[in-house]
């Protein structure tokens, strides 16, 4: 029997369930990236097309050291000095399902500075896709309150916290190229 909120979210993710949780600056909601069935149910609540690709959080930079291991040490570097924080990087990637990536051969990658969501993946012991709450083009929920009422009953499980003190999603950026996408 779980004995936090947090491993209670990790048991549902397990099950191919779809959670909500906070992270820096908005509510996001995750899955099992290796779970098609549970990346499908976060497509169609967010009304989202499945060509755009998902943000995957980490505990740490190891969750992603096979996209780190891609890039020059220079790139390497400058990635996971930003790391915990508010800035999602692209990186090479073959690892992650097509519905991850959106058929990419990249990733967006991000080792949150928010200490829950890292926990969430750490607990669950892999990466975790992390999308804002919100309907594809819509503002995307800035409170636990705001989650449930838009998106409760099609949740598994909205693990109680706060957004930190970031405004909106974060940041995303190429690493390879060096440029900001968002």
């Amino acid at each position: 029997m779980p004995s936090s909120e947090v491993e209670k979210a990790v048991k549902f993710l397990q099950q191919g369930g779809v959670v909500a949780h906070a992270t820096e600056g908005v509510w996001g909601l995750a899955c099992d990236p290796w779970n098609e069935t549970a990346v499908n149910r976060i497509l169609t609540i967010k009304k989202r097309s499945n060509d755009l690709g998902f943000i995957v959080i980490g505990a740490d930079s190891c969750s992603f050291q096979e996209e780190l291991d891609a890039v020059d040490p220079e790139i390497r570097r400058k990635v996971v000095s930003s790391w915990p924080g508010h800035v999602t990087w692209i990186l090479p990637s073959h690892r992650f399902p097509d519905w991850v990536t959106g058929k990419r051969t990249s990733v967006a990658v991000r080792v949150p500075d928010h200490k829950q969501a890292r926990k969430l993946a750490m607990l669950f012991g892999k990466p975790v896709i992390s999308t804002s709450a919100n309907i594809s083009g819509s503002e995307p929920a800035l409170t636990m309150e705001e989650v449930c009422q838009k998106f409760g009953e099609f949740l598994d499980f909205v693990l109680p916290g706060e957004i930190g003190t970031a405004v909106g999603p974060s940041r995303i950026r190429n690493a390879v190229y060096d440029f900001t996408i968002r």
